[in-house]
C-alpha cells in the first residue's frame, strides 16, 4: 500500500548547514530529480553574492555550479564532500523516494512516498540515528484518493489551494501572480514553476498518462 509521509527535520546536520548560518534568510527548494553529479537546488531570499560566498566557504560543499535564475532566485547543481549526510541518498537506501524538498534556516520539509508504512518507519529512524529530529507531519495512504490528488505534492496542493482561496482562478482573477507570491512568500519565478508542475501532475493524472508519457515532445508548431 503506497502511502505519503510529510517530514520536517532538522538542516542542523545535512550539507547545508553551514551554508544556512551564513545566510539566515536562505530557502531552498531541490529540483525533483537527483543526479549522480549532485543535486539541482533552487536558491533565494538573499543577494546573489551572498549566496555564492556562503557556497564557497562552506565545508561541506565540494563544488557548486549556477545552471539558471534570475533576480530573485537562483539554480545551483551542488556536489557535497564525501563525508557528508547525504539526506537524499538516505531516503533512497529505505524505500522512500522524494517526491517534494524545501527548507528553511531551521529545518527540512520533505514530502516522501514509501510502498509500506514500515519504511517510512525506518526512514524516521535512520533520520534519528543521524540526530536531524524527524518530526511527522502527516502520514496518509494513496488508495482511495483520486489519481490528481495523490500525484500531487504537499507544496503543489496548499498552493493550489491557496491559489483558489484568493481567487487567482477566477475570471477575472481577483489576485495577481505576484501577489500571491508574496502572499505565500515565494518568489514569483518559484511560484509560477510550482504552478506548472501541479498543472502537469493534474493533467497526467486525469488523462491516464504516466509521467514520461506526458513530458513535451519538440514540434515545430501547434495544431487543432
Amino acid at each position: 500500500m503506497t502511502s505519503i509521509v510529510n517530514l520536517e527535520i532538522s538542516s542542523g546536520g545535512t550539507g547545508l548547514a553551514e551554508l544556512f548560518e551564513s545566510v539566515p534568510s536562505l530557502t531552498c527548494e531541490a529540483e525533483a530529480g537527483v543526479v549522480s553529479s549532485g543535486y539541482d537546488l533552487w536558491l533565494s531570499g538573499a543577494p546573489k553574492a551572498e549566496i555564492e560566498t556562503g557556497l564557497a566557504e562552506a565545508s561541506a560543499i565540494e563544488e557548486y555550479a549556477l545552471v539558471s535564475g534570475d533576480d530573485e532566485q537562483w539554480l545551483y547543481n551542488v556536489e557535497f564532500a564525501p563525508k557528508t549526510i547525504d539526506l537524499f541518498e538516505l531516503v533512497l537506501e529505505e524505500g522512500g523516494t522524494i517526491l517534494d524538498a524545501s527548507a528553511t534556516g531551521r529545518s527540512w520539509v520533505l514530502d516522501i512516498r514509501v510502498q509500506e508504512r514500515s519504511d517510512a518507519s525506518s526512514i524516521h529512524t535512520r533520520l534519528e540515528e543521524h540526530d536531524l529530529e524527524p518530526t511527522v507531519i502527516r502520514l496518509y495512504d494513496t488508495n482511495g484518493e483520486t489519481g490528481s490528488q495523490s500525484d500531487l505534492t504537499q507544496n503543489q496542493y496548499e498552493t493550489l489551494v491557496a491559489a483558489i482561496n484568493h481567487g487567482y482562478f477566477e475570471i477575472p482573477r481577483d489576485v495577481s501572480m505576484q501577489e500571491l507570491s508574496e502572499e505565500l512568500d515565494v518568489s514569483h519565478q518559484a511560484l509560477s514553476e510550482r504552478l506548472r508542475r501541479a498543472y502537469r501532475s493534474l493533467v497526467a493524472s486525469e488523462l491516464d498518462v504516466s509521467a514520461e508519457e506526458a513530458e513535451p515532445t519538440p514540434s515545430s508548431g501547434l495544431s487543432d
